[in-house]
């Protein structure tokens, strides 16, 4: 009759903690990846003012200083265009807008911020901004 070494098979069991280790990380690495991934923004149009001037930023012109572009997209997929201010990233309903772009569409575009809400929303954000503001301004 033949004896089982114990070295024999704490070597197989050590293979097989390894090995299941080993699954254990790709597993996890597959996951993250999945978690990580980000639907892309839907695909925008290169906005440029209906009489084709551009400054030589290649900024539109209706873009001051101390301005940014917002695009509201709801739920018919249909883009607007806000040119915001720079004021607006104090907002905290702005700041969660922003939150919940780079969560769903990550920020490694070029041109206009997307965010995920509808256009009637964004301006009531900055409505609302704008007159805190005036508010602010008064005291």
């Amino acid at each position: 009759m033949a004896k089982w070494s114990s070295s024999s098979t704490s070597r197989t069991n050590g293979k097989q903690e390894k090995n299941g280790k080993k699954l254990q990380i790709v597993i996890e690495k597959l996951q993250r990846s999945l978690l990580l991934r980000k639907r892309s923004p839907p695909a925008l149009p290169r906005l440029r003012p209906l009489d084709g001037s551009e400054s030589s930023r290649g900024v539109p012109d209706d873009v001051k200083e101390g301005h940014f572009v917002v695009m509201a997209i709801g739920d018919d997929e249909k883009l607007k265009r806000f040119v915001v201010p720079l004021s607006c990233l104090t907002h905290p309903s702005f700041v969660r807008l922003l939150d919940q772009a780079a969560e769903e569409y990550g920020f490694e575009h070029e041109g206009a911020i997307v965010v995920p809400c509808k256009p009637s929303e964004l301006e009531k954000i900055i409505q609302d901004h704008q007159w805190l503001e005036k508010l602010l301004a008064l005291n």
